[in-house]
């Protein structure tokens, strides 16, 4: 006798529009042909453009844009060097559009010769790299602090410690965790102030060309046989990257405090924390500096992912201010000291952060600028 079993029905696959998805997309998308006529925008660029799909079709970008704008220099190199390109904090005007301060991606369209994606990303990221330059403010204020501890508070710490020593020659066996717990808090302020006390150096460090992954490699190493020894560590680097202009030292000491940091969260994961490190060249990636003219090339990118419970939703906007912290016993001084350390590099660091994904992103320059040029 022979039975027939049917089997279970198939869900069905659900096929997306492309056309809908980048609808769906909140920044602006905008396709050109090769003679930057617009073929294609997505809802966000009609609302940035002023104008429906129907309308902004076929007019050409340099009717919208002044003619002297840097997007069109962007979309020129893209096509030459069939290479997607980042600019940050670009200023975009016309009588149309107003004025808005944007990032710009400009990517080729590999079936089209000729064709680019132009998308745009509004004031909010710019806002986010804006700040890391002026994070020198926040760290003056910590520097009036330090120099007010160490005055008022370190130096009567010291005769504190120094009387609790004392006692300590003549102290009972009951008194003696009590003359402990007094030296090792002193020790405790002292140190925190200390480390306070790095914020006030404003001297620009001495760089030189390192290897970036000797670094990383460094890192990963003191981590497991320490404070990450139970995370499980994953690396792809990119081998072609030429060396960074840094200080070695310090930029052991950021990532020393990126990867303490993911591990501090991957804490109560039962072995089953990752931390995920890589590397790469980021084609025509420039920021400019505020204040000034200047556009800074800043190719390298260094990427600290890990699986944790993520950053509070409540500290996302202030995670690289002073005294900022989740830990119970965390001084909140980690994450300002990889901010100031990476902006006194000419870099810029991000983060994005939700639950079981907190990435930080640094963008570096490089040693040999003529060999940015010569990769871009």
């Amino acid at each position: 006798m022979s039975m027939i079993v049917e089997a279970p029905p198939r869900a069905e696959s659900i096929a997306l529009d492309p056309t809908g998805v980048l609808h769906a997309v909140p920044t602006p998308v905008i396709g050109l042909d090769e003679s930057d006529r617009i073929v294609y925008v997505n809802m966000a660029a009609e609302h940035f453009l002023q104008g429906s799909a129907s309308v902004l079709q076929g007019t050409k970008l340099s009717d919208l844009l002044p003619f002297d704008s840097p997007v069109f220099s962007m979309i020129s190199q893209s096509r030459r060097q069939s290479s997607v390109l980042f600019d940050y904090d670009l200023i975009l005007e016309g009588p149309r559009i107003g004025s808005h301060i944007v990032s710009v991606q400009v990517s080729p369209v590999t079936d089209r010769a000729g064709a680019v994606i132009v998308s745009l990303q509004m004031r909010s990221i710019a806002n986010q790299l804006y700040r890391q330059f002026n994070f020198k403010g926040a760290a003056r204020s910590v520097t009036a602090m330090a120099a007010m501890l160490a005055h008022e508070v370190k130096n009567p710490l010291s005769g504190i410690k120094g009387a609790a020593q004392l006692l300590e020659q003549n102290a009972i066996e009951a008194d003696l965790p009590l003359t402990k717990l007094i030296c090792d808090e002193t020790d405790r302020i002292c140190s925190l102030v200390d480390r306070m006390e790095v914020f006030s150096d404003d001297r620009p460090i001495e760089r030189s060309p390192v290897n970036i992954h000797e670094v990383l490699d460094h890192c990963q190493r003191v981590a497991e046989s320490g404070f990450g020894s139970r995370v499980k560590y994953h690396e792809r680097y990119d081998p072609s990257l030429p060396p960074v202009l840094g200080n070695r030292d310090i930029l052991v000491q950021i990532f020393l405090n990126l990867l303490k940091n993911a591990s501090e969260a991957l804490g109560e994961m039962d072995g089953n924390g990752e931390i995920h490190m890589s590397t790469a060249y980021r084609h025509g990636m420039r920021i400019s500096v505020p204040g000034s003219s200047q556009r800074v090339n800043l190719p390298l990118q260094v990427t600290i992912r890990d699986n944790g419970p993520g950053i509070p939703d409540d500290m996302k906007a202030t995670i690289f201010d002073p005294f900022v912290t989740s830990k119970r016993n965390g001084s909140g001084l980690g994450l300002a000291f990889v901010a100031k350390a990476v902006a006194d590099h000419g870099g810029v660091i991000e983060v994005d952060s939700v639950p079981r994904r907190t990435e930080f992103r640094i963008s570096l320059p490089i040693a040999d600028i003529s060999q940015a040029y010569m990769r871009a």
